[in-house]
């Protein structure tokens, strides 16, 4: 009979880096510590347990590393654990610690990585608990309403926009502004509404580049606007060839900002390091109390746990009456009115 207490635990982050990541492996060290199991930080992912690179951790070791980007623990992306020979590689590893679970901090990949690692070790007769928490700065896990991350990309990305339209009002151009978000619209669509954007292009609608573009922009010119930001997601299509297409049809010459990383950095914000800290602690009662193959999620501001299988199969949807928003706060060409009776 395999032993239920958890005395040992691991911790990674896996994929692209996401402001709050720290924040998360401060929480999982100290809740750990915190009830007598010991915590090994993984470091470069799933690659850190292929090639043993790993560090014991404390809590005076996560000391000053909330308010920190990136991730102390660095993370990669790794080729050799997609396969089961790496895998195996991995599961070794994690014996020779002496290992009773993982949290993994990243999304879908790291997730499908934690749960074909704990079906590798059931199918040789061992038990290894994996948890996952959801952090991407794009909001793009379908089982989790808000991932870590996303606040402080969004409000670097209005930082940024803000900043740029202090140059461009002077200049009277308009801006294309590229972000972020993989394939989806979360991040466009949020820094879209902050910064007041004239348009915003996302995956999840179709462009109608004649109405969505053009015609925003010429009843924006009318109500007496001599500045245009037009907000596209990387999803939604190249940022350059839009500019290009302003400047045929419309006629001015528009100016192309591509954000790109800078979107990850940053110190993070008050909701990351706060829903980080949440979701690590429960992530470790989860271990310590015998559940596994889950990830720690959130749901209406509430935190949820799902079975790992059910979550990769589960898909989130824009919600697109905040486009309803933005079309309402659209400039629009002044009403003529007559003079007072």
């Amino acid at each position: 009979m395999m032993d239920s207490k958890v005395k040992r635990i691991g911790v990674l982050t896996s994929g692209g880096d996401a402001p709050g990541m720290n924040a998360a492996v401060r929480a999982v060290v100290r809740a750990a510590v915190g009830r007598g199991v010991e915590c090994v930080g993984i470091r470069r992912g799933w690659n850190g347990l292929i090639n043993s690179d790993f560090i014991q951790m404390d809590a005076a070791s996560v000391s000053h590393i909330i308010d920190k980007g990136g991730t102390v623990l660095y993370t990669a992306r790794s080729r050799e654990f997609m396969h089961e020979e790496g895998r195996a590689q991995a599961l070794t590893t994690c014996k020779l610690l002496g290992l009773d679970g993982i949290v993994a901090i990243g999304g879908d990949g790291t997730f499908r990585g934690a749960l074909a690692l704990s079906r590798q070790a059931a199918a040789q007769g061992e038990q290894l608990r994996v948890v996952g928490i959801p952090a991407t700065i794009d909001n793009d896990i379908g089982c989790s309403h808000y991932t870590i991350g996303f606040d402080t990309a969004c409000n670097t990305a209005v930082e940024c926009i803000d900043k740029l339209r202090d140059t461009m009002q002077s200049h009277e151009r308009c801006s294309v502004v590229e972000v972020m978000g993989r394939h989806a619209g979360y991040l466009a669509l949020y820094v879209g509404i902050a910064v007041g954007a004239t348009a915003v292009l996302i995956p999840e609608r179709d462009v109608d580049f004649e109405k969505d573009v053009v015609e925003r922009i010429r009843e924006s010119r009318l109500a007496g606007n001599t500045h245009f930001m037009i907000v596209v997601a990387e999803g939604a299509g190249s940022a350059v060839e839009i500019g290009k297409r302003i400047q045929e049809t419309v006629g001015i010459d528009p100016r192309v900002t591509v954000l790109g990383h800078i979107q990850r950095g940053g110190s993070p914000t008050a909701r990351d390091r706060e829903t980080a800290s949440r979701m690590g602690y429960a992530a470790v009662k989860a271990l310590a109390e015998g559940r596994m193959n889950c990830i720690v999620g959130t749901n209406e501001g509430h935190l949820v746990e799902i079975p790992i299988e059910k979550a990769l199969n589960m898909t989130k949807h824009l919600q697109m009456e905040r486009y309803e928003v933005l079309e309402a706060m659209h400039n629009q060409v002044p009403l003529k009115c007559g003079p007072i009776q």
